[in-house]
């Protein structure tokens, strides 16, 4: 093994590595590797979505209406607030602040937080509201919005009366098809986030240890990857699920 000239370098890497650098390119890669395969995951989801909504638009878009974009919004604001505030530890850590590497890395699990703490607030209207899928579920009838003539409601398409009680019923359980990929996608999302939050909260305690310095940072670099994926993913979920018809 090859001994690295920057100060502290030598306990900045496992054995297995050459140098502080090679381990840093070999985290970062399978880092990366790891986030392919979560984009593939994450895609199977967004395919089935897109299959659904093409199927059942006026469904899809009356159920968006019983989503609270307020909530939504407020939680993207915070999401991309994390963000900023995990890249500046990512920064603090490279430049050896070692106080303000711990400030953000709380700050941005605060954040974490509250994201969490306003979908469970979601969920619980959501449970209230009986739109969880299942025997109880029942959506309010309402007006649906505009639908889009290339892609009409099936049952309307096939003869079906729009006021019928087969309409009504055929709506229902079309209704539950979002409101099952809604709990489905934004489920595996908060479940992401959880395990972001516990990789904030070791980051933090070694942070606190002194064990981040600018010759040895990758681990912060790494989660900071996580965080950003995960931001991004919500960036998504946003518009496809709480603004589908909103434009009519």
């Amino acid at each position: 093994m090859r001994a690295d000239p920057r100060p502290g370098a030598a306990a900045a890497h496992a054995h297995q590595f050459e140098d502080a650098q090679q381990q840093r390119d070999a985290v970062t890669l399978g880092m990366w590797a790891f986030l392919v395969t979560e984009i593939l995951f994450f895609g199977g989801l967004f395919l089935a979505y897109a299959i659904y909504r093409w199927s059942f638009p006026a469904a899809f878009a009356l159920s968006s209406h019983h989503l609270d974009v307020t909530l939504g919004g407020a939680n993207t604001v915070i999401l991309i607030c994390s963000s900023l505030t995990m890249a500046l530890a990512v920064h603090a850590a490279q430049t050896g602040a070692g106080r303000k590497l711990v400030g953000f890395l709380l700050l941005t699990i605060l954040l974490g937080g509250a994201f969490l703490g306003i979908k469970a607030v979601e969920y619980r209207h959501k449970f209230r509201e009986h739109l969880i899928p299942g025997a109880s579920f029942r959506m309010p009838a309402g007006e649906a919005p505009a639908r889009d003539k290339a892609t009409p409601d099936p049952l309307i398409a096939a003869g079906v009366p729009a006021g019928s009680p087969l309409a009504a019923a055929g709506l229902q359980a079309h209704a539950q098809v979002f409101f099952s990929l809604y709990f489905a996608m934004t489920g595996m999302h908060a479940l992401h986030m959880i395990i972001g939050l516990g990789l904030l909260a070791w980051l933090a305690l070694q942070a606190r240890r002194g064990r981040f310095s600018p010759a040895y940072n990758a681990p912060v670099e790494i989660v900071g990857l996580y965080w950003h994926f995960v931001d991004i993913v919500w960036i998504f979920l946003f518009p496809l699920l709480y603004l589908v018809g909103r434009h009519a």
